[in-house]
């Protein structure tokens, strides 16, 4: 059931248009298991391991969801949301993070929360979610 369960996810992602989705988290097997799973849904992942490979990436190109770590080693997620809001209003940002229900959460307002450790099958739902809200003519 396992592998048939693959092959038609496998088979999806190839027919779909991909999304672009850029994940943003300095722990580099987060960036890969979002990558896989994302991939194999039929999105188009791109990768930051900081906050300036983050911006760098969104100035190259085209994206529509921003999966965002709240801690990017010794960096704000949280202020580089408030940056996001202002330059990329129309990028749609789920929040990463060990730490829900932290104060510093209270005043940002992130499109999607999604606590660690998640499974992949509430990152991809998450991911679906917030790219068919985003309006592609608005990128």
């Amino acid at each position: 059931m396992g592998v048939r369960r693959s092959l038609r996810t496998l088979a999806r992602g190839v027919d779909s248009p991909g999304h672009t989705v850029l994940v943003v988290d300095d722990d580099r097997s987060i960036r890969l298991i979002c990558r896989v799973n994302l991939e194999l849904d039929g999105f188009v992942v791109r990768e930051a391991g900081t906050l300036e490979q983050a911006r760098k990436e969104l100035s190259d190109g085209r994206v529509d969801v921003v999966l965002l770590d709240v801690h990017v080693a010794s960096e704000s997620g949280v202020e580089f949301l408030r940056e996001l809001h202002e330059e990329h209003p129309s990028v749609a940002v789920a929040l990463l993070t060990g730490s829900v229900g932290t104060p510093a959460l209270d005043d940002v307002d992130p499109d999607a929360v999604i606590a660690k450790p998640f499974t992949i099958e509430r990152l991809v739902a998450t991911v679906q979610e917030l790219a068919l809200r985003t309006p592609r003519d608005a990128r």
